[in-house]
Parts: structure tokens; sequence; C-alpha cells
């Protein structure tokens, strides 16, 4: 997590400057105040780090640029992102980009009846999840 390493920091500050309490950025998250707390917290042991859907509401909501959050001095000075994965779009416009991404995320979100399926089989007993497996498999 090398774009992370001063995170906890950066979020503290931004928080205290913006004189928002972690409730507050628990709310803008939709977490509870004790994961915002773990984001802050300058013991490694107990830090934890939001997921992308937390931490882009968090830069939208305080119109903070994400930049502001990460560590991207040192990984050169083009200050990109490398996120494996995520090259889908050969665009330089943003906003060509960004509807491709909107594409791609309604391409492999679950339908309802699919993450009703995914629940019961992750409810499943290991022997009833190994049999789905070999009826799927053929």
């Amino acid at each position: 997590m090398r774009y992370l390493q001063t995170f906890n920091r950066r979020l503290r500050q931004i928080r205290e400057d913006g004189r928002l309490s972690r409730w507050d950025v628990a709310q803008m998250c939709g977490v509870d105040e004790e994961s915002v707390t773990s984001w802050e917290s300058s013991d490694p042991r107990h830090r934890s780090f939001p997921g992308v859907t937390e931490l882009l509401d968090f830069c939208l909501r305080t119109e903070t640029p994400l930049e502001s959050l990460l560590d991207l001095d040192e990984f050169g000075s083009d200050g990109q992102l490398e996120l494996p994965g995520l090259a889908f779009s050969n665009s330089d416009d943003l906003t060509d980009v960004l509807k491709e991404l909107e594409l791609e995320i309604n391409r492999v979100q679950l339908s309802d009846d699919e993450s009703e399926l995914l629940r019961r089989f992750r409810n499943a007993t290991a022997e009833n999840r190994r049999m789905i497996l070999q009826i799927l498999g053929g």
C-alpha cells in the first residue's frame, strides 16, 4: 500500500482543517465512527484503510482532491496512479473515460437474482457448495 503510507495523517489533517468530527466523516462515507478512527490510527497494527467507494465519497463530499490523501510524489512527476486492471480506456477525454467506466461497472455488477444466488451459496454447507460446483462444472 505504497500510496497510503501517510494516509492516516493526511486524512486527520484534512478532517481537522475542515472542522469535521470523525462522526461527520463516518456519515459521509457510510461507515461507523470506529472505522474512521482506525483509518487515522498512528499504530499500524490498528490501522485500516477505506475502500475505494468510501475514499471517493470523502473526496467528493469534502471537495478534496484524491492526490491530497495519497503519496504520489515519489512515483513520478506526473503523479499518475498505476492501478493494474483498471486500464480499460485509451481515451484522454475524462468524460469518455467516465462513461466507459460506468459501462464496465454496470457490466460486472450483479443483478438482484445473482446476488441472492451468491448469498445462498455462501450460506450453504461445505458439502452442498461442493455438490453445486460439481453440477456447474459438468
